[in-house]
């Protein structure tokens, strides 16, 4: 089984966010940088820099449910996509970068994920992307926070018709007890794609990490 459902729901909750004008962003905050820090009840939090804006993206996350079905060609798929979760959804600067968080709660989905299941996930990011992005450069990497495996893919990008707003798209994902979770960013900078991927991140009650060590892509995967 190989869930890919899950990141056509990353890209196009994420995709409009970078096309729109965000909010005036809040004055620098102090040398050591308040975190905004999201839990969620299904085993995981992720903190991200308070001076991101939170954006409420539910009315989006149905839109993109719709889109991505309209490709599943399995009842499992269906079932995977009614049952998906939009956990987190953030933007910051001008041009925009964004952050995504979405997971599938397997009491929903009706089955728990196997080891086997992960490459599934962060495979095919760049293929979603190609509607509203020229993407290039894909690279695959797998890692370990604490006792859970992460699959990553990072890839180079620009909004199609805009070669001069380079992106660094990079998706990473996990399976815990109750939920298989991604996270994404679409990064504008350097800073933005260090902020995502220095987030303290908590799984399954573990000791908070960083979402993606510098040594995340060491493990080359084909």
């Amino acid at each position: 089984m190989k869930p890919c459902f899950l990141i056509p729901i990353l890209v196009l909750c994420g995709g409009p966010l970078v096309a729109q004008k965000p909010a005036p962003t809040p004055a620098p905050a102090p040398a050591a940088a308040a975190t905004q820090v999201h839990s969620s009840a299904l085993g995981f939090s992720y903190s991200v820099p308070s001076d991101w804006e939170v954006v409420d993206n539910q009315a989006t996350l149905s839109t993109a449910k719709q889109q991505a079905d309209q490709n599943t060609t399995s009842e499992e798929e269906k079932k995977g996509l009614a049952c998906v979760e939009l956990d987190l959804t953030a933007r910051h600067g001008a041009p925009p970068s964004v952050m995504v968080e979405v997971a599938l709660p397997f009491s929903c989905f009706g089955k728990e994920m196997a080891e086997s299941d992960l490459p599934g996930f962060a495979a095919g990011a760049s293929e979603g992307l190609k509607q509203s992005f020229d993407i290039g450069d894909p690279v695959y990497g797998a890692y370990s926070l604490g006792g859970h495996s992460m699959w990553i893919e990072r890839a180079k990008g620009a909004p199609k018709g805009h070669p001069e707003l380079p992106y660094t798209v990079e998706i990473a994902c996990s399976l815990l007890k109750k939920a298989a979770v991604c996270w994404m960013t679409m990064a504008a900078d350097d800073t933005a794609l260090r902020t995502f991927e220095h987030g303290a991140v908590t799984l399954d009650g573990e000791a908070p990490i960083a979402l993606v060590p510098a040594t995340a892509f060491d493990r080359k995967q084909s």
